[in-house]
């Protein structure tokens, strides 16, 4: 089957991808990854060091003054959401779960923030807990190219991820597709003719290419 094809194809010409945020625990990960959205994980790299120096447990966060907060992420997307989404976010875990990040996919998702992708990064990344694929922005355009999903909404994609990708590769394709969408399979137009699995790809939606 092509797909299996393609994958093997993938880790061999990105041996190195990996998750792309810097953490340590799962606290800064889950801040890490509210930071992320529609952000490049450059920048959310670049601003958490100095961050997670300054606030180092869910109370710092919880008790924060917002106002400091959104200076602190300054240059992030949509700061003054985030930090609001960090802080109530933070308060949720002391009042529910003993100051902890909850480590079930429900309890994720009910949080300020954090929706079925984050979740699934935050299960996958801190907790190594596969229980679906991170959709972002290259996945769901690389899925829908290769043929993969006739939909573009994260959630329809997953599912059809999920019953084509083997699940000991669940951990590691969104990786590899962001490595690849970035390397080659760009928005709006790929480099189709450098691309190692032009033979292999329908080029869905494709109409430009180079």
């Amino acid at each position: 089957m092509n797909t299996l094809k393609i994958i093997e194809l993938l880790k061999k010409n990105y041996p190195n991808a990996k998750y792309y945020l810097n953490f340590s625990n799962p606290l800064e990960l889950l801040v890490a990854a509210i930071l992320s959205a529609q952000v490049r994980d450059e920048k959310v790299n670049a601003i958490t060091p100095n961050l997670f120096k300054k606030y180092k447990s869910t109370k710092d966060y919880a008790n924060a003054d917002l106002k400091e907060l959104i200076k602190d992420i300054k240059g992030i997307t949509f700061a003054g959401n985030k930090a609001k989404n960090i802080v109530n976010a933070c308060k949720i875990l002391i009042e529910k779960y003993n100051g902890k990040v909850p480590d079930e996919m429900e309890d994720l998702v009910s949080l300020p923030g954090i929706g079925r992708k984050t979740a699934n990064t935050i299960l996958i990344n801190a907790f190594n807990k596969i229980e679906g694929i991170p959709c972002d922005t290259h996945v769901l355009r690389l899925s829908f190219r290769l043929g993969w999903t006739k939909s573009k909404k994260p959630e329809d994609v997953e599912k059809d991820l999920m019953k084509i990708i083997p699940k000991k590769d669940w951990k590691k394709i969104a990786y590899l597709l962001k490595a690849h969408g970035r390397a080659i399979c760009k928005a709006p137009i790929p480099y189709c003719s450098k691309c190692f699995l032009n033979k292999l790809c329908p080029k869905k939606g494709v109409t430009k290419k180079l």
